[in-house]
């Protein structure tokens, strides 16, 4: 499996510092990272660091001495697959956009081909400026991507637009490139795999206005989604409620209910190789859903009897045929492995993604997760610690693929 190729451009600016960290989420992802700086970037963090991060010489300079590679702005864009600058700054946006070529990143963007996003940070009124906000229009123009700056406090100590972008958003949004691009940085391990997945939380009518539900954001699930789809696989979603988007180039059908869920999951999965179950799907339903609203009529409370809803995860399991792998999740509040043990045992599950939804980090809403995941037939345990839910998508589907090819 080849790993992609990251270079990753580092400009002169306070948040020079963050590029570090995004290095790291990118090389936890399975890529590839070389690095290249500006002369003022070298005033707010050295070359050593990146060059010890990576294993590589660090280029800041065409025409140094011990540059080893005389036409590296060449070389360096022909040998990546994503050239992301983190932080841009004003200048070094001006330059793109107008073709100046005076430094050796900007060299390199010139000379590159692949896809080229961007990572701004700076002082508000440098965002705002029109001159910024032209050059900002022209580089769109011309293909190249942006990771917008933030609300929030400044270097300066102003409040206002221009702070760079959390480190997990950019990593996330980089990657993301990588897949529309057909890059993933694990490589095609998933191809002829066909996964079916279920995302979201499940609405269970009242009445007309009124639902039981759950926090569910559907997050965790398109994240493994995209991830799988990254990889090579032919990826259906089941998605009940979720805030927000699904990825591109996926199969979505959406079902309210639980009900709706099982019927939509029964249909499916006569084609699936691989069945996920991420999906918060609700446990109980009330037995009578009213037709018309429920009204007050000054009562101080009101008894709802409530019904089992299938267990979507328990009759895949129970019916599988040709191989078919089940990975279920279990979000609990305490006693976490050992729940998530039982629901792996009593539901014959291959792979269970047990979390502590108390956890600062972890759950719904958030964009990162602490997961612990179970494995059969061994019942290993991997306690992984806080991450950005895209990594640990990938976390999981290598498990699948160990599976895999332990079957084979």
């Amino acid at each position: 499996m080849t790993a992609k190729r990251v270079g990753l451009g580092v400009c002169g600016g306070i948040a020079a510092y963050k590029a570090i960290e995004v290095l790291r989420l990118l090389q936890k992802a399975g890529c590839e990272v070389s690095v290249a700086m500006t002369k003022h970037a070298t005033e707010f963090i050295q070359p050593l660091t990146f060059r010890a991060l990576t294993g590589e010489y660090v280029i800041v300079d065409d025409y140094d001495p011990e540059n080893p590679d005389p036409i590296a702005h060449v070389n360096f864009s022909q040998n990546t697959d994503l050239l992301l600058v983190v932080p841009a700054t004003a200048n070094i946006i001006a330059k793109f956009a107008n073709g100046i070529a005076d430094d050796f990143l900007t060299s390199t963007y010139l000379a590159s081909g692949v896809p080229v996003m961007l990572a701004p940070a700076m002082n508000t009124a440098m965002w705002e400026h029109p001159a910024t906000k032209r050059n900002v229009e022209r580089l769109r123009q011309d293909g190249v991507h942006f990771v917008v700056p933030v609300e929030g406090e400044l270097a300066c100590k102003t409040v206002g637009t221009g702070k760079l972008e959390d480190v997990e958003n950019i990593a996330s949004q980089a990657l993301a490139l990588l897949s529309e691009q057909g890059v993933s940085a694990h490589g095609s391990d998933l191809t002829g795999e066909r996964v079916l997945i279920t995302v979201g939380g499940t609405r269970e009518a009242i009445d007309p206005v009124r639902y039981i539900s759950n926090h569910s954001s559907g997050k965790m699930g398109f994240a493994v989604a995209e991830a799988a789809a990254a990889r090579g696989a032919d990826v259906t979603i089941v998605a009940g409620s979720t805030s927000v988007e699904p990825p591109r180039n996926v199969k979505v059908i959406r079902a309210v209910s639980a009900e709706e869920m099982f019927r939509s999951v029964k249909t499916e999965l006569p084609r699936a190789t691989v069945f996920i179950g991420a999906a918060a799907v609700a446990d109980y339903s009330p037995a009578n859903a009213a037709a018309a609203k429920i009204k007050k009529d000054g009562r101080d409370t009101v008894t709802l009897e409530l019904k089992k809803t299938p267990d979507i995860l328990a009759d895949v399991a129970a019916n599988r045929s040709n191989g078919l792998l089940v990975v279920g999740f279990a979000a609990e509040t305490n006693d976490v492995v050992a729940y998530a043990r039982a629901k792996m045992e009593k539901k014959n599950l291959d792979i269970v993604v047990a979390n502590d939804i108390t956890k600062v980090g972890a759950g719904f809403n958030c964009d990162t997760n602490i997961a612990t995941i179970l494995v059969r037939p061994t019942g290993a345990e991997k306690e992984l610690p806080k991450m950005p839910k895209r990594e640990l998508a990938h976390r999981i589907l290598d498990e699948i693929v160990s599976l895999r090819r332990n079957q084979n």
